[in-house]
């Protein structure tokens, strides 16, 4: 256990030897000095970690010297004691860095319980100071975190990409960043000036889907009032990203191979063919490659769009960039929020270390923006965090049930589609795209165990 070493400052004699008595018993290491002048020489020539100090003191105050201990020792702790308490003097002492201020006579238990409490605040500085000094974090010219050298050597593949008009793939799970890699090519590629039009196909109905990459033309179907530019003429000469690119239906698969090959689009119910110059990102989170198998997606536009693929891990599988992400998010939300020095427990840290993250960064980022939000005294505590962060178990598999394995499989299936439902708010179209399925799988399943 760690022996703190406590400063008493006060010109009478009884309240020293009374105050150093009672925290000598409780273990602390005491030094005493009767005047500012003596305290400073002590405080020059060893460590103190907190000062308690009487107010009106001759040749120097309380005031005066606590002013001259933080420029000795930043970090000591100092508490005023005073028989003249007045909110003036509370509110000054406050301002110049009092971590408390009590009146005489003093409440040894009140005392007591105030040492422990502003001794643990100092800790949590310190060891978060030393883990933020450990990281030694790197963040790249495109804003990334990435500690790990995996992710490194992904970022290094972006790098070399970007200044050529290769169509680029990036594979990952929802909330592994894809978007953040999409625009760091944009921003380092020869198409930088022009626009970066980002579009999630997943967020549009599927009847939707040609109109709005395309554009479409006045009358081309009912609802067609006028003519509308797709987003596909709104990115020439910069950069689309399409996102889940996997939910492009197979007929309109056709026309956006079509405009990859030739440099071109027509619009839905139009004749002329509109030249185009810009670069094509796609992203997805399923396995193309099966997709292809199934005839589900097409393999001349998958090895189209598979010229430079860059997978990114999960967050689960690169838990040595968690450290540095929480650093950061801490930090960048703490200064949107008007809050300064934002701490972590080793508790709150060792549960998000913990925790597998099926929402991956987007999640972890969530967690943290809610906990500096939450937070008081400015430390993030375990009950600052989402519930499913500190509930145990929610990172394991759910129990099988069954005696054949066709029932072990489905005991296990039906589990993980109910609890994506759950965390969907029963969206079903969410909840597929989060398990890998289509909504027609999710629907089916349903139907089969009567809870359709």
């Amino acid at each position: 256990m760690i022996k703190h070493t406590i400063l008493i400052v006060d010109d009478e004699q009884n309240q020293r030897d009374t105050l150093a008595g009672f925290l000598r018993k409780r273990g602390y290491e005491v030094l005493t000095a009767e005047s500012g002048k003596e305290a400073l020489a002590l405080v020059r020539e060893q460590t103190v970690d907190l000062a308690i100090s009487d107010l009106r003191m001759p040749e120097m105050s309380g005031l005066e010297l606590l002013t001259e201990l933080r420029e000795l020792q930043p970090e000591i702790v100092f508490i005023l004691i005073t028989a003249f308490g007045s909110v003036e003097n509370a509110v000054e002492a406050m301002k110049k860095g009092a971590a408390h201020y009590l009146t005489k006579p003093v409440d040894l238990e009140e005392l007591e319980l105030t040492l422990r409490d502003r001794l643990e605040h100092q800790r949590l500085l310190r060891e978060n100071r030393e883990l933020k000094e450990a990281l030694q974090t790197r963040r790249t010219p495109g804003g990334f975190i990435a500690a790990s050298g995996e992710m490194q050597e992904i970022l290094n593949l972006a790098y070399r990409a970007a200044p050529s008009r290769a169509t680029l793939l990036i594979i990952g799970e929802s909330g592994t960043g894809k978007e953040q890699v999409a625009r760091l090519v944009h921003d380092l590629s020869s198409q930088k000036e022009g626009p970066f039009v980002p579009v999630n196909v997943a967020a549009i109905p599927e009847t939707l889907i040609e109109s709005e990459l395309f554009g479409h033309e006045k009358g081309s179907f009912t609802g067609a009032n006028a003519r509308r530019i797709g987003l596909l003429e709104q990115a020439d000469k910069g950069t689309l990203f399409i996102d889940e690119v996997g939910d492009i239906p197979l007929p309109v698969q056709v026309k956006l191979l079509r405009t990859l090959q030739e440099n071109c689009i027509t619009r839905v119910g139009g004749r002329e063919s509109i030249a185009l110059n810009l670069r094509f990102i796609a992203a997805t989170h399923r396995d193309l490659a099966l997709m292809v198998e199934e005839q589900m997606f097409r393999e001349d536009l998958y090895y189209r769009l598979n010229v430079i693929a860059i997978p990114l891990p999960p967050l689960r599988k690169r838990k040595s960039d968690i450290p540095a992400l929480i650093e950061h998010f801490v930090e960048s939300f703490s200064r949107l929020n008007g809050k300064e020095a934002i701490d972590l427990t080793r508790e709150a840290m060792d549960l998000l270390l913990k925790y597998h993250y099926p929402g991956n960064v987007r999640e972890l980022e969530n967690a943290i923006e809610r906990a500096v939000v939450l937070c008081r005294d400015n430390v993030i505590q375990t009950t600052d965090l989402p519930l499913t962060l500190r509930s145990e178990g929610r990172s394991e598999l759910p129990e099988p049930a069954g005696d054949s394995l066709p029932e072990i499989v489905e005991s296990v299936e039906r589990r993980l589609v109910y609890a994506a439902l759950e965390k969907a708010g029963g969206n079903k179209s969410k909840a597929a795209r989060s398990l890998g399925l289509t909504e027609k799988n999710i629907r089916d399943r349903l139907k089969k165990w009567g809870t359709s």
